[in-house]
């Protein structure tokens, strides 16, 4: 190789290392919050009440970027357990193909809002598999500990159960090793949103301002964390 076309090769390649660099340490910077809307029924009551926390965490700091996945319409199987383990395959389903790549790209993050509906006291059947397929982090090793963590449901009374979806979640996300974080006054455990308008979750303004806490609270954690 000639001397120029040594010096052109080393002078890209350099150039190339420099993008490389200039963009992980922009990605370090980076505050990566995602929410996660657990219900059967896209973009109503519990989806929106994700989005109203993702953007007030969006407000804590410009470097915090939110974003939202909507699992209404996808299809989500259970877990197959520690037949994993043992060679069996999880069959290909909509977490695979939809939700994981969200997940991963363009890094793990920082923290994660995930909401529900309460069903007969209880999370969606959506939630339950979507958390059980989340063991692809924890193999074969805990991926998400230190995410800071935010839970919020809703409910078609004000006391139909929110606080009991939120705990069951917060008890299923406890085995990654993450950091629970509750809202700002009044939403100590979690936001919780009462569907009384005809899916129009707005007008429950008490709920809206625990949704704003939480996801204040999260970015607050967050960022605390990783700086």
């Amino acid at each position: 190789m000639d001397r120029r076309k040594f010096l052109t090769s080393t002078l890209a390649a350099g150039a190339t290392a420099s993008v490389a660099s200039t963009a992980a340490a922009q990605a370090n910077k980076t505050i990566r919050i995602v929410g996660v809307s657990c219900s059967p029924r896209e973009g109503k009551t519990t989806a929106t009440a994700i989005q109203v926390a993702l953007d007030a965490a969006r407000t804590v700091d410009p470097r915090i970027r939110v974003e939202l996945i909507d699992l209404g319409g996808l299809q989500i199987a259970g877990s197959l357990g520690g037949a994993t383990s043992a060679g069996a395959s999880q069959p290909e389903d909509d977490f695979d193909l939809e939700v994981l790549p969200v997940l991963k790209t363009p890094c793990l993050p920082d923290g994660m809002i995930i909401g529900s509906p309460s069903y007969f006291r209880s999370m969606s059947a959506l939630c339950k598999p979507f958390l059980e397929r989340l063991q692809i982090f924890r193999e074969p090793k805990l991926l998400l500990a230190d995410m800071v963590l935010g839970a919020l449901a809703t409910g078609a009374y004000r006391n139909g159960g929110q606080e009991l979806v939120i705990q069951e979640i917060h008890t299923a996300m406890l085995v990654h090793e993450v950091m629970v974080a509750g809202g700002k006054p009044r939403a100590h455990q979690g936001a919780t949103l009462w569907n009384n308008w005809k899916d129009d979750i707005i007008k429950d303004e008490f709920g809206i301002e625990t949704a704003e806490q939480l996801g204040i609270r999260v970015a607050e954690a967050a960022l605390r964390l990783k700086t």
